[in-house]
Formats: C-alpha cells, structure tokens, sequence
C-alpha cells in the first residue's frame, strides 16, 4: 500500500516543535480544553493583515495610503488591550505603519492571491497554509508575509522559515508558476527581509518537516490505539507557558512561571 501523506500546515508543526502537550490539546483533546482570552499583540497583527487584504478589494484609484490607515480604524478591535486608551494608541500606531507602508507599495499591482490558502503534496507531507500575499514579478511568484511583531528582521529569518519554505512548495504546485524568493515584511520597521531559496534549501526545509510529521503523526496513531497521552505528548515547560493558550489546563506550565498580561507582548 503507498505510504499515507500527512497533513501539515506551519503552525501545526510549530506547535509540535514548542511543545508536544500543547499540539495534543489543540488538535487532538475532544473537546479542546478552554483557550484563554485574546492577546492585544495578535488582535494589532489580524488587523493589519485584514487592512491590507482591503485595500487590495477597492479599486486601485482608491488604494491610497490614506485610505489604508482609514481601514485599520475600520478593523479595529480592542480585544486584549488593557484599556481603552491603550487600544487607540496601539490603533494610531498600526494605522501609522500602514499608511507608510502603502505610500511606498505599488497599489496598481495585482497580486497573484491575497490571504491565499495553498495546499499541495511535496514529499511525504501535503504542505497547506494560507499566504498573506502572492506577487507576480517577472516569470516568478514571490511569497510576501506581513509581520507586526515588537523585533526586525533580518535575512536569517527569511531564510530560516520553515512555514516560507513550505509555501513556496505549495505554492508551486497550486498555481503551476515558478517560486523560490520569500520576503517578510516587518510593517514597524518598514523593511524588507528577503530570501531566494535553492532546490537543496527547499529539500531541507522539506526534510525537516516530514521528519516532524512523521514524529507526531506516530504519536497520533499510538495514542488513538491506548498510548499513554502525558507520555506521547510530554510537555516542554519554558517561558512560552506564559503566553500559552492553554495554560490554565496544564500544571507542569503554571509551574513555569507566572502568567503574562494579555498585552505584554506589545511594542513598547
């Protein structure tokens, strides 16, 4: 019989690789147990990541920079922040970094897909995601990832990505076009980290994927035969367990330090 592919998607193997508990309660607990509350750094980010997506949806005479700020005020949320004060500072600031990133972006440009899920089979794995933005440039398409994060980025972490990696493999597949380059754009910044990836950087993302899958899918089958979950899925407490979304139903976590406040993780 030819061998069953497993299903990934970045975040799943980023989960597994954080912590094995945590992959076990997010995808495999019936029913899930509690999450806790929203986090006001990835309300911010799902905001400026639906702002943009907008202004792609108006006509490219109305795509202005001035018109993309207005769109984050029309996406806000407050959820996580501690006040409403803090959320309209946080709001002035990410309608800000739009707005600088837009003044400098060719709107007149159509990318390819925007908030596009690809899904393909590479290797033992299909490789699925949703990519913030595909753009056509010359014969190839390039894979473009917005990040709102407190930190800038460099080439090392274009380069390292495996959730990237996996998406110019899909991508390939899904829109029969030519990819190698990834570039994350870090909107606090304005800059641009970029990567052209080879065939043997690709085939060692994929490598390290399928071994990751291969790790927690065996997991997955032995638990569901009457293996011992703590043991499959042990968890890795650190100072992740702060910020975990699961926090409150693991004790090995609580124990591993105090709980962060849901806007910590902001920008200062």
């Amino acid at each position: 019989m030819p061998k069953r592919l497993i299903k990934v998607t970045p975040s799943k193997l980023g989960t597994w690789a954080d912590c094995p508990r945590r992959f076990r309660m997010a995808y495999l607990d019936r029913p899930t147990p509690a999450r806790g509350g929203p986090w006001a750094h990835s309300t911010l980010g799902a905001v400026v990541h639906n702002a943009l997506k907008a202004l792609f949806d108006l006509p490219q005479r109305a795509r202005s920079a001035d018109a993309a700020a207005g769109l984050v005020r029309t996406h806000w949320k407050d959820d996580g922040f501690a006040d409403a004060a803090q959320a309209a500072e946080h709001r002035d600031r990410a309608a800000g970094w739009v707005h600088d990133y837009v003044a400098e972006l060719d709107v007149a440009h159509e990318p390819v897909g925007l908030e596009r899920w690809v899904s393909a089979p590479v290797g033992s794995l299909v490789a699925e995601g949703r990519v913030d933005r595909i753009d056509q440039r010359g014969d190839e398409v390039v894979i473009v990832d917005y990040k709102t994060g407190r930190h800038g980025l460099t080439t090392d972490d274009a380069r390292g990505s495996q959730a990237l990696a996996l998406y110019v493999l899909a991508a390939r597949r899904t829109l029969r076009r030519p990819c190698t380059k990834v570039e994350l754009h870090h909107l606090p910044t304005g800059t641009v980290a970029a990567w052209e990836h080879t065939e043997e950087s690709l085939a060692r993302h994929l490598r390290r994927a399928e071994e990751s899958a291969e790790e927690f899918q065996l997991a997955t089958d032995t638990l569901r035969a009457g293996g011992d979950g703590d043991v499959l899925f042990p968890a890795n407490p650190g100072r992740q367990c702060s910020w975990c979304d699961f926090r409150r139903s693991c004790a090995d976590g609580q124990a591993a330090g105090p709980a962060l406040e849901p806007w910590a993780m902001l920008s200062s």
